[in-house]
C-alpha cells in the first residue's frame, strides 16, 4: 500500500538524497566522457578551496529544483534565477581565458532545501545557490557571500479570507505551514518561546516535505489549501503580483533586518574573497523583479483548492469509488483521488482532444486493452475502475525494483500515466547517465524528465502530490464519509 496516509502530521516524504550532477552545454560527441566524468564526481567530495577548484575546471552549485530558482526548460537548457547569478559568476571567472579547454565551469547539483547546507558541508557542492537568511544557527556552520545592506524581513502571508491577523501576538493558537528545516521554522520556534513566557497559547509549526518550497506553498494558500505561511518580504511581494487570493501581511513579521545570501564553506578563503567581488557587480534588485517576475512563471501552473465546498462536494460523491478500486488495486485512495482531480477536476465529462475520457482522462483504446480490459469507460465508475487498473498495471510492469522506495513507485506510475511508461524508461536512463539516482523521483529523475521532455510531467506529478496534500489535510473528515453502503454526503 502506498504509504503516505490520510492524516497530514504523518505525511513526511523522507527522499533519499543522491549527489545529483546537471552537465550543460556539451555536444554529442562529449557526452560520453562527461557522463564518465559525472560518475567519477559522484564518488567524490571535495571541501578544498579556490584553486583547485579551478585546477579541476568546475564549481559545483548546490541548488534547488524549482521553477524560479532551477529547471530545465522545454529544449533542455537548465534555466532560473540561481543559474543566471551562477553563469554570471562562470564569466567572472573566466575573463580572459580564451582557451575552451581552460574554461572552469558551473555544475548544477540539485538538492533539497533541507540538504543545502548538509551537503555543503559534506563537500557535494562548493556554494549552496539559494537565497538563504543568516542565522546564528547557520553562521556557526558556513559563510555567506551576501550584502548586508540589503534587509529582508520574514513576513506572515495567508489566504485572503483571513482577517484577524494583525499582530504577531495574533498567531497565538495558528497552525503555520513553512519551509522545512528554514529560518521560518527557526524564527518561529524562538517566537514561541515568547509567548509562552507570556502565557499565550504556542504557534503549531507545520513543516512541508522536503521537495516543496516557498513558492509551492505560497501557491497552496493562493488554493486555500493552506490558510497561513512565512516568506521573505519580496519573495511574497513579488508572488502577490501573480497570485490573487493571498494577502502579504507586511506589518506582521516574525523577524526583520535579516541578511540573505549563497553559503560556502568557512575554511574556503579564496572562494569567498572570488564572491565577495562578483557580489558588487550584481545588482540584485534587477534580477529578484525581474528575471524572477518576467522569465520564470507561468499563469497557468497554478493549481486550484479541491477542498473548496463545491469541489468536496463532487469527491464525496466519488470517494466510495477511489477507496473501493484504490483497496482493491492496493493505493492509498486520497492519492488516487488526487490523480483524479489533476486529470479532470474530477468531471466524468471531460473529453480531451486526444479523446481521453472521463475523471481518469483514458484513452477507451487503453482502457480496452488486455491489460486494463474495461472497454467501456462512459461511466463513473468504470472510468475509475480503469484508471486505477491501468495505474496498477504501470507500477506493477515496469516498477518492481526493491530499490525504488514506495513513494518513488508511486511519483514513476504517475508520470508513466501521463507520458508512457516508454519515456519514464528514457527518464531514467538519461537520469543514470546524469549522474542522477534512476530510482528517485524528486531532485532526481524529475531532473532528466525536464531535459528530456520538457515541465509537462514534472508539473503533473507534483501537482498530483500537493492535491494529496490538500486531501491529508482534511483526511478525517473523507475517512469518515466512507462506508460499506458508499458516501456521506454534506448536508
Amino acid at each position: 500500500m502506498f504509504p503516505l496516509r490520510p492524516h497530514f502530521s504523518a505525511f513526511k516524504i523522507v527522499y533519499r538524497l543522491v549527489v545529483v550532477i546537471a552537465l550543460y552545454g556539451a555536444t554529442p560527441p562529449l557526452l560520453a566522457q562527461k557522463h564518465s566524468l559525472a560518475d567519477q564526481i559522484v564518488q567524490q567530495k571535495h571541501t578544498d578551496d579556490l584553486p583547485e577548484i579551478i585546477n579541476r575546471k568546475r564549481i559545483r552549485a548546490l541548488v534547488t529544483y524549482s521553477r524560479t530558482d532551477f529547471f530545465f526548460d522545454d529544449n533542455g537548457a537548465p534555466k532560473g534565477l540561481q543559474v543566471e547569478l551562477l553563469h554570471e559568476y562562470e564569466k567572472q571567472l573566466n575573463q580572459g581565458i580564451k582557451e575552451e579547454a581552460e574554461r572552469v565551469r558551473v555544475q548544477f547539483i540539485p538538492t533539497t532545501f533541507d540538504r543545502l547546507i548538509p551537503d555543503l558541508l559534506e563537500g557535494r557542492g562548493d556554494i549552496a545557490a539559494a537565497l538563504l537568511t543568516l542565522t546564528p544557527e547557520r553562521e556557526n556552520k558556513i559563510n555567506f557571500i551576501t550584502s548586508k545592506r540589503q534587509k529582508v524581513a520574514e513576513v506572515v502571508v495567508t489566504h485572503k479570507s483571513i482577517s484577524n491577523i494583525s499582530s504577531v501576538e495574533d498567531l497565538s493558537g495558528q497552525q503555520l505551514y513553512v519551509l522545512r528545516s528554514s529560518s521560518y521554522a527557526e524564527h518561529l520556534r524562538v517566537l514561541n518561546q515568547a509567548f509562552k513566557q507570556n502565557k499565550l497559547k504556542p504557534i503549531e509549526i507545520v513543516e512541508a516535505p522536503p521537495h516543496q518550497l516557498s513558492e509551492d506553498i505560497l501557491e497552496l494558500v493562493n488554493a486555500g489549501v493552506v490558510k497561513i505561511t512565512v516568506v521573505d518580504d519580496y519573495r511574497a511581494k513579488i508572488w502577490a503580483r501573480v497570485l490573487p487570493n493571498i494577502q502579504v501581511l507586511e506589518s506582521v513579521a516574525i523577524s526583520t533586518d535579516n541578511a540573505i545570501g549563497w553559503g560556502i564553506r568557512k575554511n574556503n578563503p579564496e572562494l569567498e574573497k572570488s564572491l565577495k567581488v562578483f557580489l558588487q557587480k550584481v545588482k540584485q534588485g534587477t534580477l529578484l523583479g525581474n528575471i524572477l517576475f518576467n522569465r520564470y512563471y507561468k499563469k497557468d501552473r497554478w493549481i486550484k483548492n479541491p477542498n473548496a465546498q463545491a469541489e468536496r462536494n463532487k469527491l464525496l460523491a466519488l470517494i466510495h469509488l477511489f477507496r473501493k478500486y484504490g483497496d482493491q488495486y492496493n493505493f492509498d485512495f486520497l492519492a488516487i483521488a488526487a490523480q483524479g482531480y489533476q486529470e479532470s477536476h474530477l468531471d466524468q465529462s471531460k473529453k480531451s482532444p486526444r479523446g481521453a475520457l472521463g475523471i481518469m482522462q483514458l484513452l477507451p483504446s487503453t482502457a480496452a486493452d488486455k491489460n486494463v480490459g474495461i472497454p467501456n469507460i462512459s461511466n463513473k465508475e468504470d472510468n475509475i475502475h480503469a484508471g486505477v487498473k491501468y495505474l496498477a498495471f504501470l507500477r506493477d510492469r515496469y516498477f518492481t525494483d526493491p530499490l525504488i522506495g514506495e513513494e518513488d513507485r508511486m511519483a514513476f506510475s504517475w508520470a508513466a500515466y501521463n507520458a508512457g511508461p516508454a519515456k519514464v524508461r528514457r527518464m531514467r536512463d538519461l537520469a543514470k547517465k546524469m549522474g542522477l539516482d534512476p530510482n528517485v523521483w524528486h531532485s532526481n529523475v524529475e531532473v532528466a524528465a525536464g531535459k528530456l521532455v520538457g515541465r509537462e510531467t514534472v508539473q503533473y506529478v507534483d501537482n498530483i502530490f500537493k492535491y494529496y496534500i490538500a486531501y491529508s489535510l482534511v483526511g478525517d473528515d473523507y475517512v469518515k464519509s466512507v462506508s460499506d453502503s458508499g458516501p456521506s454526503m454534506p448536508k
